[in-house]
């Protein structure tokens, strides 16, 4: 099969022929039709991401397909279903063997692009908002980075929820896409004054941050009193450090979500997660957004969109 691969410890991932490898009892084999990038992918080919497989591995941490083939001991599935699956890796592909346990069926409405590009954005805001900060309707939710492939999901799914949604992205094209998606009040990521800009809409009740640095501290102190900060990645690179004095002044909880370690602690959250989000999905009350679509033998450029922060949503890779 061809595969985005790292063949060994300080290797640079290359499209290559690979192996399919053994399937199991307890596996499927799928036949891939898109794979969702996300930013993991770029710390896991610098070996900086906290579950980074040892190499040799494939890419790609989130597929849609075909199932091809199925294990003996698999039950739920058989071939020609359409499933998404989250596998943590091997889905920059054409073929992949993956634990039948991260599939799900794909609603009949739901394309292999946005079945790609939707566990894990869908999934992480979902579980952050309502699992984590029990954001309620009315209050006042702050999304940094709200353009990216889990800021508009947060946007989507707060104003879904009956939140005032403030959203801060980077340049009047990446605000219109939040703007769309449902946040009332639009502040660019450059502006001198976050936590000014902030205070004068009400202050913020939760905050969703991917990325980290000076705009989370400028939200943190922008936060009100009993307020909930969720702390979802560090795309600035810049991962700040919280002074406790402030948290107890301020009545503050800072959350931690990351979406991948439901799978392995709690897996019954995640898929009763994702079963409500494909059922609004269903209902037309979710739109993916996809920037970019690409084929297999351009993962780099899609990387690099990822990189330079050029792209809005999800990119998507269709082998």
């Amino acid at each position: 099969m061809r595969a985005y691969h790292i063949s060994g410890a300080g290797q640079a991932a290359a499209l290559t022929d690979v192996p399919l490898p053994p399937m199991g009892d307890c596996d499927i084999h799928v036949t891939i039709r898109a794979c969702g990038l996300n930013f993991a992918d770029l710390l896991m080919q610098k070996g900086t991401y906290q579950d980074t497989p040892d190499p040799p591995f494939t890419l790609g941490m989130e597929v849609a397909g075909v199932v091809r083939a199925v294990g003996a001991a698999v039950r739920g599935f058989a071939p020609g279903d359409r499933v998404a699956v989250f596998g943590g890796s091997g889905g920059l592909a054409t073929e992949g063997i993956f634990p039948a346990d991260r599939a799900v069926l794909l609603p009949d409405a739901m394309s292999f692009e946005h079945g790609a590009a939707f566990q894990i954005a869908y999934g992480t805001s979902h579980l952050a908002l309502v699992h984590r900060a029990r954001l309620q309707p009315g209050e006042t939710l702050l999304v940094l980075g709200a353009a990216g492939g889990v800021g508009l999901t947060a946007v989507e799914i707060g104003a879904r929820l009956g939140a005032r949604v403030i959203a801060v992205a980077r340049g009047d094209d990446k605000l219109a896409v939040a703007g769309k998606a449902g946040a009332a009040h639009l502040i660019d990521a450059e502006t001198a004054d976050l936590r000014g800009a902030v205070k004068a809409l009400g202050g913020a009740d939760v905050v969703y941050d991917a990325v980290g640095g000076d705009a989370f501290r400028a939200a943190f102190r922008a936060c009100n009193p009993e307020g909930r900060l969720i702390a979802i990645g560090f795309a600035s690179g810049d991962v700040p450090q919280i002074p406790a004095n402030h948290l107890m002044v301020k009545n503050i909880d800072v959350l931690g979500v990351y979406w991948g370690g439901y799978m392995k602690f709690a897996p019954q959250k995640v898929m009763h997660s994702l079963a409500e989000l494909a059922q609004w999905y269903a209902a037309g009350k979710l739109h993916p957004h996809v920037s970019h679509v690409l084929p297999l033998d351009r993962v780099a450029e899609g990387m690099d969109l990822l990189r330079r922060r050029a792209s809005t949503g999800k990119v998507v890779i269709v082998p």
